[in-house]
């Protein structure tokens, strides 16, 4: 008797209903000819998996609840997992509404920082301008030697004030004329003069930082 079964492998009993074990090749591509295969069309519940996947993603997206989606409700690890998307939604949420709120924030105390700088310099632009009638009599008391003891003292202590404010004056003898802080009162020549430059001073300049409120109010001597 010849043994058909050399393996020793037991062959499913008749009428017990097993079915011997079986491969499916699934390869896109059919090893003896080299041709792509055509691939089966998905069935009834794997499209409509994909389409409720593609719908919790289009909800995600439109910044709505993706459990919404869902036409059942998700149990156990799926409700777990379910919830702690939720919570990652949310928590993106959050904070780009913090990050929006910080950068306002931000935004305005710089915009505050300027209006409070810009409101400072008027408002020391506005005294300085009120005291160039004293500070112009003060100035040409020192030309005339006019101060002494208690007044020149007064004088030198206002200096100091005004420094401390940003306020410089300028405008001496010697200067080389610059039309955009002097302004000429008079002009004349000089056969040895190389370029015009400051003879007189009639009033000093005064500018706070780059800002000049007032030009110094000059004579010049230029060449002929």
């Amino acid at each position: 008797m010849t043994d058909k079964n050399p393996q020793g492998a037991p062959e499913p009993a008749e009428g017990s209903g097993d079915a011997p074990f079986q491969f499916t090749d699934k390869r896109k591509v059919d090893p003896t000819s080299g041709a792509p295969r055509e691939t089966a069309a998905p069935s009834s519940k794997e499209a409509a998996q994909d389409a409720a996947e593609a719908e919790a993603l289009e909800a995600v997206g439109d910044g709505r609840d993706p459990l919404e989606a869902l036409d059942f409700e998700p149990e156990g690890e799926a409700a777990e997992n379910a919830d702690l998307l939720r919570a990652k939604i949310e928590a993106a949420e959050h904070l780009d509404a913090l990050q929006r709120e910080r950068a306002a924030f931000t935004n305005y105390r710089n915009r505050s920082l300027r209006d409070q700088d810009a409101a400072r310099t008027r408002g020391t632009q506005d005294v300085l301008t009120a005291l160039l009638p004293v500070l112009d009599d003060i100035e040409r008391a020192k030309q005339h030697a006019e101060l002494s003891g208690p007044m020149a003292a007064i004088a030198e202590k206002l200096d100091v004030t005004l420094a401390k404010f940003g306020i410089e004056r300028f405008g001496a003898v010697g200067e080389e004329f610059d039309p955009t802080v002097h302004e000429a009162l008079m002009h004349s020549t000089d056969a040895g003069a190389d370029s015009t430059t400051v003879n007189l001073v009639v009033e000093p300049g005064y500018r706070i930082g780059e800002k000049v409120v007032r030009a110094a109010r000059v004579g010049v001597v230029g060449p002929e």
